[in-house]
């Protein structure tokens, strides 16, 4: 494997880990990070030694989910979109990203030829909910957090959730943005297995090896029927959908809500922006900000 900054790659146990490593940001899904394991994923498809993936996070988080911190551009009211902008122009090019960053890599990672086993610990949010629950399994740690709080400055939820955890459950979670913790991750279909934090590395390992019992093949062919009846219940074609949508969605800001976040941005950085943002949905029904939690 190639030096990396953002990822890191270790063949063992039948298989490979690869780790998102960006701790200081909790894993935040730049560009960088995501060519990288793009890269990676491929190494490791071509590598007959190894049998499936593992992919997890560093510094005990999986991943916060898109980095934000990219696009520093000045926003302009009453449409919250950057000035000397338009809404053509925006639509266009968000619906241009989330293609490139978030459809192709889901479609590729859907049609990944050997098991992908998300190891999800800590927070697990927003588009990073989506690299998890695309994996064709994920074990959870019994601290693990998801949740699609982008939805509350105006961005969209992904297929993968209803797909997974039902219409009503997934709307229940979609439509505020609220956490969700390992049980209740587990109890709606989202994940396969919930085991404690330093057991969970070890968890996906044993089922790795019990893959590799299985000749390739078998498992190449199994993964394909597995996914093909989905795509003919019109997977694909919701997600091609889900990306127009989205990229509309990201559209949709509310003046006198979104500026206060933009404004608190300016003075304070993401960490204002978020607090800003989630004040009004606390306590969070889930997860280490739940009524009688500590808010860390």
């Amino acid at each position: 494997m190639a030096t990396t900054t953002n990822i890191l790659y270790e063949k063992k146990r039948r298989g490979v880990q690869i780790t998102l490593n960006r701790p200081h940001v909790l894993n935040a899904l730049s560009e960088e990070l995501l060519d990288e394991l793009d890269s990676a994923l491929e190494e490791a498809r071509k590598d007959p030694e190894i049998r499936a993936v593992v992919l997890t996070g560093a510094g005990g988080n999986f991943s916060s989910g898109e980095d934000l911190s990219a696009d520093t551009r000045a926003i302009a009211w009453p449409y919250g979109i950057p000035e000397n902008s338009s809404l053509v122009y925006e639509y266009d090019k968000i619906r241009d990203q989330d293609r490139k960053s978030f459809l192709e890599r889901q479609l590729y990672r859907w049609e990944y030829p050997k098991p992908i086993i998300g190891a999800v610990g800590g927070w697990c949010l927003g588009a990073a909910s989506w690299l998890a629950l695309t994996c064709h399994l994920t074990f959870a740690a019994d601290d693990a957090v998801f949740g699609q709080p982008q939805i509350r400055h105006a961005s969209g939820t992904d297929f993968i959730w209803v797909m997974l955890a039902g219409f009503k459950n997934a709307l229940r979670y979609s439509l505020t943005g609220d956490h969700i913790d390992a049980e209740e991750a587990l109890r709606i279909g989202l994940v396969n297995h919930v085991v404690p934090k330093d057991k969970l590395l070890d968890e996906c390992f044993a089922f790795v090896e019990r893959v590799a019992l299985v000749p390739p093949e078998t498992v190449k062919i199994n993964l394909h029927i597995s996914r093909m009846g989905l795509e003919m219940m019109g997977l694909r074609k919701a997600w091609l959908l889900n990306s127009e949508l989205c990229a509309m969605a990201r559209l949709t800001k509310e003046e006198e809500f979104n500026k206060k976040m933009e404004e608190a941005r300016q003075k304070g950085g993401l960490t204002a922006f978020f607090e800003t943002r989630d004040a009004p949905f606390q306590p969070e029904p889930f997860g280490p900000k739940a009524k009688g939690k500590d808010e860390g």
